[in-house]
């Protein structure tokens, strides 16, 4: 007899496939709409070129001429996106420029060029330098090399022998004799964001957290420390101290200044030698002669520190947002930025530093109606790097990003929370501020004077697992935690999820700064990317789907093809379709920033068409989805076989397919099991190809249990399931 086999919307990993009956188990590039899969839409390559690392941020926003913008920040660079074109706006240590001479050094046969300077430059290994005009350039003495080569150019610094020298790789080797320290041209440094990849693990036991140091040895300082990567006075890689007794002198150990860690591999007298600063997760600062010098090499107890292997990196992490036509840029632990999306030449203009602003702070969000730019783990001390506190909250004047200091007229002000360690993000909402820490949600409401804002804790135990694991859709925030889903509407909720121990039992930990929570509003999903446990990268999405869901069942589904890799999510409130990013740490390692080693970004529209379309290339978007598996019985009165509890074997003659829409052709398989534990075999005659004209499809399956596979991989390929029909008796018992 033909029965209708329709099953819940949603995917089911919780229970075995058995004990997923009437649900769906498994797929990739689907989505459910009104109850019933479909797969996903495709995507298409936005812009004249590709982009230089892993985009970590997108922020969309409209100027005053109605002209539409897209920021794009990634590890290395903050860029536009406007009218088809990527245009370089990220800003610059010294924007006037630097001039340099006798600076290049080359050898035969080799492509790394040495750049000498005659002071401390300030780059880290993997930050930006920009070579001037042909105008600033001197000819390089026994080179090959020329102003072509080098002039309007982009590198990235490769390594740091010194303070004042770094090294770049050229596209192809030195065919000259070599040069030794000649030439000249001008420079710009550009600001520092982070790595591409995030790297060790956050969590208990890391470095001193609840841990004691055994007999802490003291020192100070012998002469002060700036905010850079080198030693004393700004120079080399070591530290003065008033005296080295005591600390130890063998491998590698570590010591604190203020909140800085600091390695060190020897001491020399009173010198601590090879010297590596802000390891262990800290935070590089600038320290004053005569500063405390503790020994953190040993600790003992509960909470034992982790090796410096173990501890984290943070990727280069930027969030993005405007006042107005004004876009504000916020490097992650590092300074803020303005951009004026007004200028007739905007995208050929810098961002610039905002003047009398914290310089380092971990997130940012401006606070409208009332235009307030809210700062958050940031300094006490404005301008003093060392003094940034991660549970610390510094607001500027309303409708003035230049004024932090409270005074009696203005309505800058600060804040410390309580709850947590370390604020972990925050997010604009309906009528808040969501602000997470590592424990705990805060509201932040603006009251106007005198205290401009009002905190609430309204949630515990429910702190964010990264900077952007969360979104606000309609007056409700959803995030992903360390150990689950949340949502807040005015009361916290845990969100029911039956694929959570698919996702939190291969998940990366150390990589919870990567993950990216999406919003696309058409389709009514909150989507979170993540890396999974073998990878360093986003390589899986998890999918919740607000609108259809209910207080009866949560509909969750994931992606884990290669195709729906994203680094970052914006929804298509702006554009009309949403934007994201995906990362390729590969492909085309020199473009757009000669001796990249970050890898490229491919920027794609989304909802477009039903292929992947990359920089003109057409793919296919392969999409299946599997059920659980489903069983008879018989009524023995009225001798009626129906869904039951597989005490009989069932054969399956024919099915009708039902599609409410398809294009090309479907392919569908019954797999059947005996068993639980058995591997599931594929019917006889099978795997069917149905096209849009197929009626109904002969088919010879029997087996104690049955499962629907869907699937297509072809270009041009489409599909939305409407409800099969399968023509089952019963056929015993063995």
């Amino acid at each position: 007899m033909l029965q209708k086999i329709g099953f819940l919307p949603g995917f089911n990993k919780q229970l075995t496939p058995t004990g997923a009956e009437a649900q769906w188990q498994e797929g990739e590039n689907v989505r459910f709409r009104y109850g019933t899969p479909e797969k996903i839409g495709g995507w298409s390559s936005l812009g004249d070129n590709k982009i230089t690392g892993p985009t970590r941020y997108i922020h969309h926003m409209v100027n005053k001429e109605s002209i539409k913008y897209s920021l794009i920040g990634t590890s290395r660079i903050l860029y536009v996106y406007t009218g088809g074109v990527f245009y370089d706006i990220h800003p610059l240590v010294n924007p006037s420029g630097t001039a340099i001479s006798n600076a290049f050094s080359t050898t035969n046969g080799s492509a790394t060029v040495t750049l000498t300077f005659g002071v401390a430059h300030g780059f880290k290994a993997g930050d930006i330098i920009l070579f001037g005009a042909v105008s600033t350039f001197s000819s390089i003495t026994n080179s090959n090399f020329g102003s072509s080569d080098f002039c309007d150019k982009k590198f990235m610094v490769t390594t740091v022998p010194s303070a004042t020298t770094i090294t770049i790789t050229m596209p192809s080797n030195e065919t000259g004799s070599g040069a030794s320290t000649s030439g000249g041209i001008t420079y710009y440094r550009y600001y520092h964001v982070g790595p591409a990849e995030q790297i060790g693990v956050y969590g208990w036991g890391i470095s001193q957290w609840g841990g004691t140091v055994s007999t802490p040895q003291t020192t100070t300082l012998n002469g002060a420390l700036n905010n850079d990567a080198f030693g004393t006075g700004g120079s080399g890689t070591s530290i003065t101290v008033t005296s080295t007794s005591g600390f130890p002198t063998t491998g590698t150990n570590y010591i604190q200044v203020g909140t800085e860690e600091i390695s060190y591999t020897g001491v020399s007298g009173n010198d601590f030698t090879g010297i590596t600063r802000a390891v262990r997760g800290t935070t590089r600062a600038a320290h004053s002669n005569g500063a405390t010098v503790t020994d953190y090499s040993s600790y003992v107890g509960w909470g034992q520190a982790a090796a410096s292997t173990d501890t984290v990196a943070d990727p280069g992490l930027w969030t993005i947002d405007n006042l107005g036509s004004t876009a504000i840029a916020l490097i992650c632990n590092g300074a803020v930025f303005e951009w004026d999306a007004d200028l007739t030449n905007a995208p050929t203009t810098r961002a610039t530093v905002v003047t009398g602003a914290p310089t380092a702070s971990r997130d940012m969000v401006v606070s409208t109606p009332d235009r307030h730019l809210v700062l958050f783990g940031t300094e006490t001390t404005i301008g003093n790097t060392g003094t940034q506190d991660d549970m610390f909250i510094r607001f500027s004047s309303q409708e003035d990003i230049n004024t932090w200091a409270p005074t009696a007229i203005n309505s800058a002000g600060t804040q410390r929370l309580a709850a947590g360690s370390k604020i972990m993000g925050a997010k604009l909402g309906k009528s808040a501020i969501y602000v997470w820490t590592d424990t705990s949600l805060f509201t932040m409401r603006f009251v106007g004077t005198p205290f401009t804002f009002a905190y609430d804790q309204v949630g515990t135990n429910c702190g964010l697992i990264g900077k952007n694991a969360a979104i606000e859709v309609d007056g409700a925030a959803y995030w992903m935690s360390e150990n689950g889903f949340f949502r807040y509407t005015g009361s916290l909720q845990s969100l029911p999820c039956l694929v959570e121990d698919y996702v939190y039992d291969d998940i990366n930990k150390s990589g919870n700064q990567q993950i990216y929570c999406g919003l696309n509003n058409l389709f009514g999903e909150v989507m979170w990317f993540y890396p999974t446990a073998s990878s360093n990268v986003n390589d899986r999405c998890v999918i919740y789907n607000y609108l259809d869901s209910t207080s009866q069942r949560q509909i969750w589904y994931t992606n884990a093809n290669s195709l729906f890799q994203r680094t970052a999510w914006v929804d298509s409130a702006t554009f009309g379709l949403p934007h994201a990013s995906a990362y390729d740490a590969g492909d085309d390692a020199s473009y757009d920033v000669v001796g990249n080693t970050d890898g490229i970004t491919y920027y794609y529209e989304h909802e477009t068409g039903v292929n992947q379309v990359r920089l003109g290339t057409i793919s296919a978007i392969p999409a299946n989805i599997l059920s659980g598996d489903f069983d008879i019985t018989q009524d023995q009165r009225q001798g009626v076989t129906m869904r039951g509890d597989g005490e009989y074997m069932m054969r399956v003659s024919r099915f009708i397919p039902d599609f409410l829409s398809q294009a090309g052709n479907t392919v569908v398989e019954l797999d059947l099991r005996n068993f639980p534990n058995e591997t599931a075999a594929s019917s006889s005659l099978g795997p069917f190809t149905i096209t849009s004209s197929t009626k109904f499809q002969s088919c010879r399956a029997r087996g104690r249990s049955v499962a629907v596979k869907i699937s297509n991989t072809a270009v041009d390929s489409n599909w939305k399931m409407g409800t099969f029909r399968l023509d089952v008796h019963a056929g015993g018992r063995r």
